[in-house]
């Protein structure tokens, strides 16, 4: 999946509720909410003071600009990169394209349970979703020759896995594969 720290369809993806308890986890201390709007939440310790302004809304219109600058100042402080922090805090993303290597099969009686190996944020993860005949049967043949796969729907994380929901558009990556 190649996604954009910038993209704001990435950012609008981020929940605020999630990254409260992010925060929450890395010993962040919420210091004062603005209404429903936002939250400045603040972090001491003996080397550094950092402060956040996290919006609660997701549809305010700067919603994306301000989680690029949560993202910025938490890859600053945990001193890892964008992508990293935003792979920790991203739980779904919408009409997500992904593409990796099929490395589980598991057929039923409707459907078939594909599970993929690809990258999503930077990290090689397991990618879930069940796919329909004819789909399935291609990706048997993408299994069997060690073909890359493409594939759309909606991503979402469920613990360290990824569901791919409503998958579209299952196809070979041949171009990949011819290279």
């Amino acid at each position: 999946m190649t996604l954009n720290v910038r993209d704001p369809d990435v950012l609008n993806a981020l929940q605020p509720s999630e990254v409260e308890a992010y925060l929450q986890a890395h010993h962040w201390q919420e210091q004062n909410r603005i209404s429903d709007l936002g939250a400045i939440w603040k972090l001491h310790t003996s080397y550094q003071k950092s402060e956040i302004l996290l919006p609660l809304q997701s549809d305010l219109a700067d919603f994306a600009l301000r989680m690029s600058q949560v993202l910025e100042t938490l890859a600053t402080v945990e001193q890892r990169s964008k992508f990293e922090v935003l792979g920790d805090l991203l739980t779904s993303a919408p009409n997500a394209v992904v593409q990796g290597i099929v490395i589980k099969l598991q057929e039923t009686a409707d459907t078939g349970k594909v599970t993929i190996m690809g990258v999503v944020v930077g990290k090689l993860r397991r990618i879930h979703f069940e796919l329909a005949e004819p789909a399935y049967d291609l990706a048997i043949k993408a299994y069997q020759a060690r073909i890359p796969v493409i594939c759309q729907g909606d991503l979402v994380k469920q613990g360290r896995y990824f569901i791919l929901q409503n998958p579209q558009h299952f196809t070979l990556d041949l171009q990949t594969w011819i290279d």
